[in-house]
């Protein structure tokens, strides 16, 4: 017998990938790209969250509020990564490999 969340979560990934392989080659190439850049920038912005976070861990004189709002704005942003890192991932795997996509600073 199957878990019904299991399932739930296998019927919602179908629609979202075969969405993604009735797209032609070059769109799915230009998406895949734009995806992996969005994801660069996601990390570094939760990197800084994160430096930002452990600095005033250290910090005796930040309040506890203070520490807690940075917390679940780096918990909220690893959630809006892992969404973002699952999109990308059905997009790949549709287009068939990962595309080159240059550090910004070597375009």
């Amino acid at each position: 017998m199957k878990d019904v969340n299991s399932s739930e979560t296998n019927d919602e990934a179908k629609p979202m990938g075969s969405c993604f392989r009735s797209m032609d080659k070059s769109e799915l190439e230009a998406l895949a790209i734009s995806g992996i850049r969005e994801h660069r920038r996601l990390i570094v912005a939760d990197e800084a969250v994160y430096e930002e976070w452990t600095r005033a861990s250290a910090d005796s004189s930040v309040s506890s509020a203070v520490l807690e709002t940075l917390q679940q704005e780096y918990a909220a942003r690893q959630k809006k990564s892992e969404a973002q890192q699952e999109e990308l991932s059905h997009i790949i795997d549709a287009l068939g490999y990962i595309p080159e996509v240059p550090l910004d600073g070597d375009e």
